[in-house]
């Protein structure tokens, strides 16, 4: 058996292609963290999640021939995944979407008062994150979220980098327009 871990991307792809079995299990332990995490933020659900990464490992298997390697893998496998992701809610109509709740760690130092503010903050952008177009919310996931570049997100949902920037700014807008009339909304039932 081969040890696989030293090789490359691209040097594991073509083992597998070869017929090596372990191959693409070492892609999969590679990627399926990453892979995994793009798709909870999109659906929400933990189960749903599982299956649908075990759905773009199966395309990615099938799809192998069609990576080219002067892009980086990790590029092209988010690529499928978002796509996967966003055909998948297309066909189902689902539209939901998970945001981390980093905000829990710091919580807890804070009196019960606070806390319940900052919940019910974080409840309000995750619904109207939830909310926003797909077209607005796949950008800004894979910039806020998953921390990528501009670049790197034109990669992966094949769109020029104008578009982008133009998706993500726009997001942002409409995000503070919600949540602004959201917490003007607030502030008078508490009048």
């Amino acid at each position: 058996m081969k040890d696989l871990k030293p090789l490359t991307d691209y040097e594991i792809i073509k083992t597998c292609q070869e017929g090596d079995p372990n191959a693409f299990s070492e892609l999969v332990s590679r990627y399926k963290n990453l892979v995994y995490s793009i798709i909870l933020r999109m659906v929400a659900d933990k189960e749903e999640a599982n299956d649908l990464a075990q759905e773009v490992f199966i395309k990615v298997y099938k799809n192998l021939d069609k990576y080219y390697p002067e892009f980086a893998f990790s590029t092209w496998i988010m690529r499928i995944t978002t796509n996967h992701v966003i055909d998948t809610r297309r066909k189902k109509k689902h539209q939901t979407i998970s945001l981390d709740e980093r905000q829990d760690l710091v919580l807890g130092e804070l009196s019960p008062e606070v806390r319940y503010i900052e919940k019910e903050r974080a409840q309000n952008l995750k619904q109207i994150v939830e909310n926003l177009p797909t077209m607005y919310k796949v950008p800004i996931i894979l910039y806020h979220q998953q921390g990528l570049s501009y670049q790197e997100i034109a990669n992966v949902i094949e769109e020029p980098l104008s578009k982008v920037k133009n998706r993500i700014f726009r997001g942002r807008k409409l995000l503070k327009a919600d949540l602004l009339s959201m917490e003007e909304g607030e502030s008078y039932e508490l009048l």
